[in-house]
């Protein structure tokens, strides 16, 4: 082989090898979401179509909810009720409250995780104002739903069984007005909008 065909497959491979980096930045947020989602890592929950068709009998745990916002997020955001306790495998419905304090309608997207992180993957959304972003008029206020479940799993792993408080945290964060999301196709609890 010669030296001008070695310094092109040298060539060849390195463009390669680049542009395989360059894909991979460019999936590893998404892989990384999905990655979260299916393992429970760093407190993130899932989805489900349905809960189970009955709670565990006896098994209850207390779930806790906060909500923030980021700074040069114009809203106050809040649960409705700080903390309840379920019954594991029971389908429960819990509200925070937003309300735009700014003089112009703004969106905002909530990111959320549980604690501890370990919980992450038997908390178990099926409905949630956080799958698509959420736009207030100046002054209006709205109840903003979450459906959610343990999962009976729970009681199989022998580090989680033993949690017996769950945090669900929400963190609300400006969107830019060209940013807006399209409808969307996940399911979406509807929210209740009152003006302030």
């Amino acid at each position: 082989m010669s030296s001008a065909s070695a310094n092109r497959t040298t060539a060849l491979w390195a463009a390669g090898f680049a542009v395989s980096m360059i894909g991979l930045a460019y999936a590893s947020v998404p892989l990384y979401r999905a990655f979260c989602s299916v393992t429970g890592f760093a407190g993130t929950t899932s989805r489900a179509a349905a809960a189970p068709s009955a709670p565990v009998a006896g098994e209850t745990v207390k779930v806790r909810f906060d909500g923030n916002t980021s700074p040069g997020m114009a809203w106050q955001f809040k649960p409705v009720t700080v903390e309840t306790t379920i019954p594991i495998g029971g389908r429960r419905m819990a509200f925070f409250r937003a309300t735009n304090i700014s003089g112009a309608t703004t969106t905002g997207r909530a990111t959320y995780n549980v604690s501890p992180d370990l919980a992450g993957k038997y908390f178990k959304k099926i409905a949630c104002f956080c799958f698509t972003q959420q736009t207030l008029k100046a002054g209006e206020t709205v109840d903003m739903p979450v459906t959610y479940f343990i999962d009976p799993a729970i009681l199989d792993d022998p580090q989680a069984r033993k949690i017996d408080e769950i945090t669900l945290s929400y963190t609300f964060f400006p969107v830019d007005a060209g940013k807006v999301d399209q409808p969307a196709t996940d399911p979406v609890s509807p929210t209740v909008r009152t003006q302030g």
